[in-house]
């Protein structure tokens, strides 16, 4: 995998005010620092195709699985979905710059409210939003990522809910990806409890076998369901008339698949050529994965009006 360049932004959101990016502190008593307690989102704005502005890819269904995730932990927003989409909007204009930028709302868990007596808890807790953008183009090698299925199952959901992102739950998404590193590749693979596939470090999982046919874990194996993920399985059904199936997928899938691939907001749409050092097929990005590809990079551009909703333009400063 890649790695790029960032930029460090002049200004971020914290505390219901725009302030100076470098500013920005937490006291060290902050409750999600010590216990995991906060949600984030990892949304993406695009420079968009003939104009000079960026245009931000799907951002009312981020901000409203953020807002779904928030009530997970009983964190109280102090924003709308339609405020915290304008909140998104001015920053990106105040930070200023046409190239592709990632953007990261966080809600987490503060400090005891009075009378809270002192422990482990939700409740009695107050919360607090920040949200921060940093440029950030494509960063998966197009050639496709190596991955290895990690020694380390995926938390099921019956002890955190996999449907929201919250930061605690990525301590088990960065043991495995450290694991894959030490060995030698990009990225993790990892299985539930039950032994089938789940997810990859940061992205959903697609396997296409050798007759064809797509499959991707369902949401009740433990998966965070992607914006990228659901957006892929229109996109496919659309663009190529291939139905998805949302089923399990089990282990030796990986090792008879004619491609795999996995999507993501930061990894977009990329290939996987090899699991556990051994080639995917022909070891290269299958030609199903390369079109589709194509196509989700037009769509994120605006060089699809047929998906021009999903796109929100950045107005000029």
């Amino acid at each position: 995998m890649t790695t790029t360049a960032v930029a460090s932004p002049r200004f971020a959101f914290h505390n219901g005010e725009f302030v100076r990016a470098d500013t920005v502190g937490l006291p060290v008593s902050t409750q999600a620092l010590h216990y995991g307690t906060g949600v984030f989102e990892g949304i993406r704005a695009y420079a968009r195709e003939g104009t000079a502005g960026l245009a931000v890819f799907r951002l009312r269904e981020h901000l409203e699985r953020l807002e779904r995730s928030a009530g997970a932990l009983r964190i109280r927003l102090p924003l709308t979905v339609d405020d915290m989409s304008d909140v998104v909007l001015d920053l990106l204009r105040r930070n200023g710059g046409d190239g592709d930028t990632y953007i990261r709302p966080l809600a987490y868990k503060l400090a005891l409210e009075p009378g809270t007596p002192f422990g482990v808890r939700l409740s009695g807790v107050s919360a607090q939003f920040t949200l921060t953008t940093v440029r950030m183009g494509s960063y998966v090698r197009s050639e496709g990522l190596a991955c290895k299925v990690s020694t380390f199952r995926r938390v099921p959901s019956v002890s955190i809910p996999s449907t929201a992102k919250i930061t605690g739950t990525y301590a088990n998404n960065a043991l495995a990806v450290e694991e894959a590193y030490a060995d030698g590749c990009d990225d993790a693979l990892m299985l539930g409890l039950d032994g089938n596939l789940t997810e990859a470090s940061t992205s959903n999982v697609f396997v296409v076998g050798r007759d064809g046919r797509i499959a991707t874990p369902p949401v009740t194996a433990d998966i965070l369901p992607g914006i990228t993920r659901a957006t892929v399985i229109e996109l496919l059904a659309r663009e190529f008339g291939l139905p998805v199936a949302e089923r399990p997928v089990g282990r030796a899938e990986l090792d008879d698949a004619q491609e795999v691939f996995t999507t993501g907001t930061g990894v977009e749409v990329s290939a996987v050529t090899s699991i556990d050092h051994r080639p995917v097929s022909t070891g290269r990005a299958g030609d199903l994965t390369r079109r589709l590809r194509d196509v989700y990079t037009e769509v994120v551009r605006g060089r699809r009006p047929a998906y021009a909703t999903w796109l929100t333009p950045v107005p000029p400063r």
